[in-house]
């Protein structure tokens, strides 16, 4: 890395440095926004990675991107599911706490790149004797000294190091050529990595061109690039210089990417917005790259903060225009038809509400071998399916906004994000009462009230189902109205108001059974029996359950047809039938397994040792509560505390 050596040795020295040999270091790479904080730091990774075997991280905190800092929860989510942890806890305390409880035993290092503030980074911190942490930041951040932070600021590059970058990218021999020119462009420059990239690139492209004239280009550019702003403004002239390189399909594609909300994007991204064949954009790609306007990431493309500014003001160029629009339809008609081929997959007794797509036919959809390929996806792509969202409400397109929300209900149901849930719903209400689509209100209210009720906010998510309710009704939509029931009951369940919840599950168990809806006559009379159950009525709630379970397995709807069967063996365990309980624990968790649910899977391996423990086995119980706990440990606190206290109820073994 040319003329960072001085840097690197500092930052070796702070590891050699660690009391006792350990790599519990966290230091923070500061400087001007161009200056190459993050080649530094991911460059010093590189160099340690034998001492990290398992793994370094990566999160791009998004400090000064348009769009606003990146949530601590959000990144802290991506390193969890980095090590297959799937679904995260809910709350920030939560998936802070698993994060720290899971780098422990790890030696891991992680790079936090582009933080805001101090407050921002803390709880990303592994707190760990085996992990070494670099955050880069355009601010000093001096308040991560409390957590033992050190620093180390970035300059500028000397003026000899300058021009040796110069001479990498145009060529030794031209520059030994024209070296008052050469020194000239990198004082235009200020001597920051980024601006003489840029420079090198325009020069690189024009070989017959001297580098007096670049030289001269740039001093009459707004007085070259010496009165750097360390905000984002300062090698604006050397972008346009860049920019006026391209050929006009990259420049094109340039505006149009400047359109898009997302910090990094995929191929697939890149091919829609542009109306592209695969082999065209990996083109069109590697001419921006090229030119050190775009960076290849390990997960898709992204644009440096400063270039991101750059071709956001030449995207304005287009964005009201008829190409403009066209594109960000593409895109979000693409995110919207590939959300709803995984809801088809994944859920499709949901899959029942319209989509309006403005370009016929979508390009590029994706297809999922199987529900497994469907989950990563969704995962993949969960905070790109959120911007989305934002997207469509912010550019008037309330139909893809609400629908996009219904297409993503797999991912609420699998994955568990539990804000997004949430806000997601807030927007897509919004949307559909804009859209005037009273179908898309009622979905957008119910499966926005589990998300509700899901978090703890009963009362919340009682208003939004009764908002359903009264809805239903007066359009005469009997299965919506049965949603809203069986949303209603969940709510007075979590109350303690059984008799309520038992009537509201009567009430939409007929509703469904009257249209023909099987799947969801099953699912209402499971949740009766869940009820009964936990009013301390089993000899009632057998009958329910077992007549869920058969229909459940005719429909088919495998899942569904294993919790049942969980449920079915709590009964049993409750009348003191333990051999019938025990079939339906092992036939449940099987399946469990199969469909890869990790938590009902720890949740049967707890109530088998619940029976074990019914049955006097205390070592069988320790047994599975010990396996029950370590799947829980991947997977949210209160269960790992509930859990615990059990293991800690049984006499030692």
């Amino acid at each position: 890395m040319v003329g960072r050596d001085a840097d690197l040795a500092a930052l070796d020295r702070e590891l050699d440095d660690a009391p006792g040999g350990a790599a519990d270091v966290t230091v923070v790479v500061t400087g001007p926004a161009g200056v190459g904080k993050t080649a530094l730091a991911a460059q010093w990774l590189r160099r340690l990675a034998g001492r990290f075997p398992d793994g370094q991280l990566y999160a791009d905190l998004r400090g000064h991107a348009p769009g606003g800092p990146a949530d601590p929860a959000e990144a802290l989510g991506g390193f969890l599911r980095a090590f297959g942890i799937a679904p995260v806890p809910r709350s920030l305390a939560e998936v802070a706490a698993l994060w720290r409880s899971l780098a422990a035993e790890r030696r891991i290092a992680v790079l936090l790149d582009n933080a805001s503030t101090a407050a921002q980074v803390r709880p990303l911190l592994p707190g760990s004797e085996h992990a070494v942490v670099v955050v880069t930041s355009r601010r000093r951040l001096t308040g991560l000294g409390i957590d033992g932070a050190v620093f180390r600021p970035v300059d500028v590059l000397s003026d000899d190091a300058s021009v040796q970058l110069l001479a990498q990218r145009v060529g030794a021999d031209r520059v030994a050529r024209e070296q008052g020119a050469a020194a000239l462009v990198v004082e235009r420059c200020g001597r920051l990595p980024l601006a003489v990239c840029l420079a090198a690139a325009r020069i690189a492209a024009r070989p017959g061109r001297p580098l007096a004239a670049t030289a001269e280009a740039l001093g009459q550019e707004s007085q070259g690039l010496a009165a750097l702003d360390v905000e984002g403004e300062a090698v604006r002239h050397a972008l346009d210089a860049s920019f006026e390189v391209l050929g006009a399909d990259t420049v094109r594609l340039y505006r149009l990417l400047g359109l898009l909300p997302f910090p990094v994007f995929t191929l697939d991204v890149v091919c829609a917005v542009g109306g592209l064949e695969r082999a065209e954009a990996d083109r069109l790609l590697g001419g921006l790259i090229d030119v050190h306007l775009l960076e290849e990431m390990e997960d898709g493309f992204r644009f440096h903060d400063l270039v991101k500014l750059h071709a956001r003001a030449r995207a304005d160029e287009v964005r009201d225009r008829p190409e403009g629009r066209a594109a960000v339809d593409r895109v979000l008609d693409w995110y919207l038809a590939s959300a709803t081929a995984a809801e088809a997959l994944l859920s499709p007794s949901h899959r029942t509400l319209r989509r309006d797509y403005a370009t016929q036919p979508v390009p590029g959809v994706r297809e999922f071998a199987d529900e497994p390929a469907a989950v990563r996806w969704l995962d993949t792509e969960t905070g790109r399916l959120a911007d989305a969202v934002r997207w469509a409400a912010a550019t008037g397109r309330a139909a893809t906004a609400w629908q996009l929300v219904d297409a993503m209900w797999p991912l609420f149901l699998r994955l568990r994000p539990a804000r997004l849930w949430i806000d997601a719903h807030r927007i897509g209400r919004t949307a559909a009462r804009t859209a005037g689509d009273p179908d898309g209100l009622l979905r957008m209210l119910t499966s926005g009230g589990t998300g509700l009720r899901n978090a703890g906010e009963g009362e919340r998510a009682a208003d939004w189902f009764a908002e359903a309710l009264r809805l239903a009704r007066e359009l005469g939509r009997p299965l919506a109205e049965a949603g809203a029931l069986y949303g209603l009951s969940q709510t007075h369940r979590t109350a303690g108001r059984l008799a309520e919840a038992a009537d509201c599950l009567r009430g939409a168990a007929g509703l469904r059974e009257a249209k023909g809806d099987v799947r969801g006559t099953a699912l209402a009379r499971l949740a009766l029996g869940e009820v009964l159950l936990a009013d301390g009525r089993p000899a009632e709630a057998v009958p329910a359950i077992t007549g869920a379970h058969r229909d459940l397995v005719a429909v088919p709807a495998a899942y569904e047809a294993a919790r049942a069967l969980a449920i079915l063996g709590q009964a049993h365990v409750a009348l003191g039938a333990h051999a019938e309980a025990a079939r339906c624990y092992t036939e449940a968790l099987a399946a469990f397994r199969a469909a890869g649910s990790r938590h009902w899977e720890a949740r049967v391996l707890e109530l088998t040792g619940d029976l074990a423990r019914a049955r006097g086995d205390l070592t069988g119980a320790a047994t599975h509560y010990r396996a029950s706990l370590a799947r829980y440990e991947a997977l949210s606190a209160p269960d790992t505390t509930r859990l615990t206290a059990a293991l800690g109820t049984l006499p030692p073994t």
